[in-house]
Formats: C-alpha cells, sequence, structure tokens
C-alpha cells in the first residue's frame, strides 16, 4: 500500500454517483431555520399602542391604516411610504371613494405633533372618517390633565 492511495480490487469499479445525504442534511436544516423565522417576518409594524377602554370600532371594508413608528417612519398598510406620497394617496383615496375611513396607529412615544400633521393631511385631502387605533385594556392614570371644566 503506497502512502495516501488505497488499495482497491480488481472487481471494484469507482463510485460515480453523487452521495446525497448531506445535500438532505443542508436541505432540511435550511427547512428548519425557514420554519422557524417565517412567523417573524410577517411584515407587521411593531407599535407599542396607547391602551383604551373603548369598544372597538367595527371592521369597515374600505379603510386605510396608517402606522406611525417611534422612529418617524410612515407606514400605509404595512408599506413604508414618505409623508409627501401618503399626502398624494390620500388625496388620491378621497377623490376615488370620499367615504374610505383613515384608521391612524402610532406608537406611545411618537410625538402628538407628527400625528395630527397625519390627521391634517387626511383632512386636507378630504377623508372626514379619522380613527385612531389603541390596545384594549384600561388606559394608565398617571399624567393625565385633569378635565376641562372639572371643578368648576
Amino acid at each position: 500500500m503506497a502512502f495516501g492511495r488505497f488499495e482497491r480490487g480488481a472487481d471494484e469499479a469507482p463510485i460515480g454517483d453523487i452521495n446525497m445525504t448531506p445535500l438532505i442534511d443542508v436541505m432540511l436544516v435550511l427547512l428548519v431555520i425557514f420554519i422557524l423565522t417565517a412567523p417573524l417576518l410577517d411584515g407587521r409594524i411593531a407599535l407599542r399602542l396607547p391602551r383604551s377602554a373603548a369598544a372597538p370600532a367595527p371592521a369597515r371594508a374600505s379603510a386605510l391604516v396608517v402606522s406611525l413608528r417611534r422612529d418617524g417612519r410612515l407606514f400605509l398598510g404595512g408599506t413604508p411610504i414618505t409623508a409627501a406620497r401618503l399626502a398624494q394617496q390620500l388625496t388620491e383615496t378621497a377623490r376615488r371613494a370620499p367615504a374610505t375611513e383613515l384608521r391612524v396607529r402610532a406608537d406611545t412615544a411618537v410625538p402628538y405633533g407628527q400625528v395630527a400633521a397625519v390627521l391634517a393631511q387626511a383632512q386636507r385631502a378630504g377623508l372626514r372618517n379619522i380613527g385612531l387605533i389603541t390596545a384594549p385594556g384600561p388606559a394608565p392614570q398617571r399624567g393625565l390633565a385633569p378635565a376641562i371644566g372639572a371643578g368648576d
């Protein structure tokens, strides 16, 4: 036997087939990775919504959802959009279907001025049905100003 060579008998031919076992192992590992990560990639926009004890509004077929993230990014539906393009889209929607409802989802860390700017854009566009989406549950009571007219 020479160094680095294996002896072969006269009746043994070289194997010409590809060993499929490592390929199948890799594919199964990739399948498990995709199965575990697919729920994380569903396209949801992570927001911490304010809480409200109000009853949920009935679902409408013709509703637009605008989301504001804490980093200032806007989303229409689940698609990122600029403020200028949002204004155009709202105007087009109001022209096509003025009864369309706009639902605004804003993170609790978003400044009120940004939310007010989106509401003003919708109003300028001609949308009159505007709602704010909140998370179910009681609203925190700390830091709330007294109601207007309270104690008069």
